[in-house]
Parts: C-alpha cells; structure tokens; sequence
C-alpha cells in the first residue's frame, strides 16, 4: 500500500474513504497535527484508491481490512497508536479497533458510515445547500460543478478550493474496476460493534446536512463508544472537516487531550 509519512512519535493511522485517496486526511489533519508535537502521521492510500493497487485477491472489504491490517503490522507493529476514519474509513478505523483493540488507544470517525452499511438502507436528510454561490458553481465545467454542487452544503471559493485538492484529485486516480469489484461484497461479515465495548477515548463528529451518511445511524453506536464525543455540526455535509473548520479542529483537539490524559 502506498502511504505517506509525517512526523515522529505515536503513530496515528489515518484512513481516507471511499474512492479519495490519502489527500483527504491529509489536508485536514497536517494542520492540526503541525501544531502537536511527538505524533507519526501514517496516511496509507487504500487498495485500488490513489496509488495503491488491487489485484484480483483484493474483492471485498474483508479483504481491504486484511489489507489495512497488514499494513498496521509491517509500519507499526505492536506499539500502541491512534486511528482516525472518514466515511467508508470510518467503518475500517472501527474494525480495526476491534481487531487490534489492545494497540488502539483512541478512536476519531469522521462522517463515518453508521450501522447501516448500504446507501439504501441509510438514515440521511435530502441535500440541502445552506451557503450557496451560485456564481462559482456557474463557473466551474458541467461535470465538476455536479460533483461540487451536489454534495457542498458551504459553497465557496475556499471550499472550492479543498474540494479541488482534497477529494476530487484522490477521485480522478482511483480504479473503478476494482473497486467495481470490492463493491460487490461492501459489507464486513464480523460487524465492527462485535465483542465487548471500545472504552478508549472516542470522537464521533457528524453534519447535520450529510445527505451521504447522515446523523442518525451513528448515533445508534454510542453505546458500544462509552468514552465517545458526539457531535452533529449544522451547516456541514459529507465534507465537514472543511465547511465548519474550527468546530473540527477544537473537537480534533480536545480529543488528542483526552487521549495524552491517558
């Protein structure tokens, strides 16, 4: 798996979505992480997303954990680390507290998909777009300003901008053949929530007009975070790491704290 590397200390394994690649945490954590000292930031890009490729072993998401797993093992090993999730990482980032629960000491899920797995069988609001700017988006080419439009909930030249080098580049790089394949067995078959309660310190932050994910299916995992930060962030969608900024980076931050209180 292709990664990149930044810092020295606690590692902290950062897991990206669906289709993004390693960008997508990396542009929201580097900044907040430029501010603490003593922490490896490990920003693996999953298979068949970015530069990571997936052979035709790689065919569900038992297999991209194994994976993702594997990697843990080879850069990290035994030591204790933090695991931080977006979105379909955020499914991941849970697994793997489970699978490694004795190494993970604090648990961060960003957007992440909630007790249900598939798009159909979500609990999540119609998209609404609370910050518009209709005059950007008319200035974007077609397809781009439907992929924008269709998920921004804050749509300005700054959002524009992060959406430009944190989501789009990972989506243009991604092999939709094998995540074609991947797709077809999407949900794990020991749920995340298996085995006894994960009693690390926990932050669970979520927008109010995430039409991808929504609010409410993650709410239902609370009693498995006993030590979990829930948050539901207004005016941020799919994409709140960069429509509510300093609401993300004041929780990020207070949970790096519980966490060093440790």
């Amino acid at each position: 798996m292709h990664f990149v590397a930044h810092g020295a200390g606690t590692p902290v394994l950062a897991i990206h979505g669906w289709t993004p690649d390693h960008r997508l945490m990396l542009g929201c954590l580097e900044p907040l992480f430029g501010r603490r000292a003593g922490y490896r930031r490990l920003y693996p890009d999953l298979p068949g997303m970015g530069r990571s490729p997936a052979p035709p072993s790689v065919a569900s998401s038992d297999d991209v954990l194994a994976e993702l797993d594997a990697f843990v093992g080879r850069e990290i090993g035994d030591a204790p680390f933090l695991v931080i999730g977006e979105s379909y990482g955020g499914y991941l980032a849970r697994a793997l507290a489970r699978v490694r629960r004795s190494q993970v000491r604090g648990l961060a899920l960003i957007c992440p998909i909630g007790t249900a797995v598939e798009h159909a069988d979500r609990t999540v609001p119609a998209h609404q777009v609370l910050r518009p700017d209709p005059g950007l988006v008319a200035g974007l080419e077609p397809h781009l300003a439907e992929e924008f439009a269709g998920m921004a909930v804050v749509q300005t030249p700054e959002t524009l901008r992060r959406w430009r080098e944190e989501v789009l580049t990972g989506l243009d790089a991604a092999d939709r053949d094998a995540m074609a394949r991947i797709r077809q067995r999407w949900v794990l078959r020991l749920d995340p929530e298996d085995g006894p309660p994960f009693e690390r310190p926990t932050v669970l932050l979520t927008g109010r007009q995430d039409a991808s994910v929504g609010y409410l299916d993650q709410f239902a995992l609370l009693p498995h975070y006993p030590r979990a930060t829930f948050a539901v962030l207004d005016v941020a969608g799919h994409n709140l790491q960069f429509e509510q900024p300093a609401l993300f980076d004041a929780l990020m931050e207070e949970w790096l704290d519980r966490v060093a209180a440790e």
